[in-house]
C-alpha cells in the first residue's frame, strides 16, 4: 500500500524520480538539459524547497519560478508531457490527499505559465 507524502524525505523521493523521468523523456529532456542548461544539483534542492514550500507551507522557497521558463522554447505539448509524467510519477509512489493536491498543484501552475506564455 502506498503512503501520502508527508515529509521533507517523501518531497526528495517524489522529486526525484519525477526528474529521472524527465531525463529518460526526449521531448522534455532536450529543454531541461540542451536549452536551459540545468544544473541538476541546484535546480533539485531548489525543487524540493519549492514543493515543501508549496505542500507543507514551510517558506524555503524564495524565488519567481516563471521568468526562468518564459524564454524557453516550450509549447502547450511540453506542458501536457510534463503534467502527464508529474501525475504519474505521483500516482507510482504516492496516494492520499498531498498527493492529490500536489497533482492539483501542478496542473494549475502549468495552466498558469501557459496562459502567461499565450498557450491557451
Amino acid at each position: 500500500m502506498k503512503k501520502d507524502i508527508e515529509n521533507i524525505e517523501d518531497i526528495k523521493l517524489m522529486v526525484d524520480t519525477f526528474y529521472e523521468k524527465v531525463n529518460q523523456n526526449e521531448k522534455l529532456s532536450a529543454i531541461f538539459n540542451d536549452h536551459a542548461g540545468v544544473e541538476w544539483t541546484a535546480h533539485l534542492d531548489k525543487m524540493y524547497n519549492f514543493w515543501n514550500t508549496v505542500l507543507f507551507s514551510k517558506g524555503t522557497y524564495k524565488g519567481s519560478p516563471f521568468k526562468k521558463h518564459a524564454p524557453l522554447p516550450i509549447d502547450k505539448s511540453h506542458f501536457d508531457e510534463w503534467l502527464t509524467l508529474f501525475a504519474k510519477n505521483i500516482d507510482d509512489h504516492f496516494e492520499g490527499s498531498v498527493a492529490e493536491d500536489a497533482k492539483q498543484t501542478a496542473k494549475n501552475i502549468g495552466l498558469t505559465f501557459q496562459a502567461k506564455l499565450n498557450l491557451l
